[in-house]
């Protein structure tokens, strides 16, 4: 089975500052304490995590790098693609309440390699918090300008916000059909219990009424635990039957997914839960979905 990795990380410490792998004190992480992953990660280490699996392409999701130069990421990542083994292409980091996003988003499109951005918009911490209309967030006409512009750039979007805020992309999503929204990390599910009350679920159902929005079925890994088929196979599954076989991409989330899993843990875990699948289905869902989305020449 060939691989596009739908989501994956790259960063060189010893040159570049990345703030939440650089500075102390650490920031609350929903992996916990996560020092372990704060060294280098280039092309080759990304090549030893993933060995066995014949991974074709890959898509680079911003890391996080210092935010008040975000265009000094994607030049970083021009002079670092020729060193990976297959194509890689890059969502950049676009922090849509800038006052200079379009200059921002101009230098990103000077890229061959970019295809979209990304932005985490502002959030409650817990879903009883969750209020709507806060500065930064999805409801900010502000953030919303800088989202309107997309499109003159034929880039995607893609949000990484937890499920109880997808009320706000779902509009969004219907506010501006022209983008596709690609949500990260399967809407960041918390609690795995079919048996109780089903947010997530229900949360996931208003966004994927949208045509224009996608799933990345990533980032699954729980505080303390290892990622397990038994633990992730109802997400997998229910995102599967709410998007669609044709909205949903599987990704590894690393090097940041090294936190509770291995490589080979996570994609044979997939491949595990969707052996069922036809062949056809099975290839969207590792391959060619993310190649579409993203717009990739393999």
């Amino acid at each position: 089975m060939q691989i596009v990795d739908a989501h994956r990380h790259l960063w060189d410490l010893s040159r570049n500052y990345h703030p939440w792998l650089c500075d102390d004190p650490r920031i609350a992480f929903r992996y916990g304490d996560y020092r372990e992953i704060c060294n280098n990660y280039l092309p080759e280490d990304y090549d030893r995590d993933s060995a066995g699996y014949d991974v074709v392409g890959s898509v680079h999701i911003e890391a996080e790098w210092d935010p008040s130069d975000p265009v000094a990421e994607t030049r970083w990542l021009d002079t670092i693609a020729p060193e990976c083994r297959h194509p890689l292409v890059v969502v950049a980091q676009a922090r849509l309440e800038r006052e200079d996003i379009e200059d921002v988003l101009r230098a990103h499109a000077a890229s061959p390699n970019v295809r979209g951005v990304r932005h985490k918009p502002a959030a409650s911490p817990a879903a009883h918090g969750a209020k709507r209309g806060g500065a930064g967030s999805m409801d900010d006409p502000r953030w919303r300008d800088g989202f309107a512009r997309l499109p003159n750039y034929e880039f995607s979007f893609d949000l990484q916000v937890p499920f109880w805020h997808l009320d706000q992309a779902a509009e969004l999503a219907r506010d501006f059909p022209q983008t596709t929204i690609i949500l990260n990390h399967t809407g960041l599910p918390g609690d795995r219990n079919r048996d109780g009350p089903t947010p997530w679920r229900d949360a996931l159902e208003l966004l994927a009424v949208e045509p224009n929005t996608a799933v990345k079925i990533s980032g699954l890994g729980l505080p303390g635990q290892p990622w397990t088929v038994a633990s992730n196979r109802n997400v997998v599954r229910d995102t599967i039957s709410i998007f669609g076989v044709n909205r949903c991409m599987f990704a590894s989330n690393f090097p940041v997914d090294r936190l509770c899993a291995t490589f080979n843990d996570i994609y044979r875990g997939f491949k595990e839960i969707v052996s069922d699948y036809s062949r056809d289905d099975r290839d969207k869902l590792f391959r060619s979905n993310a190649v579409d989305y993203y717009r990739m020449s393999i």
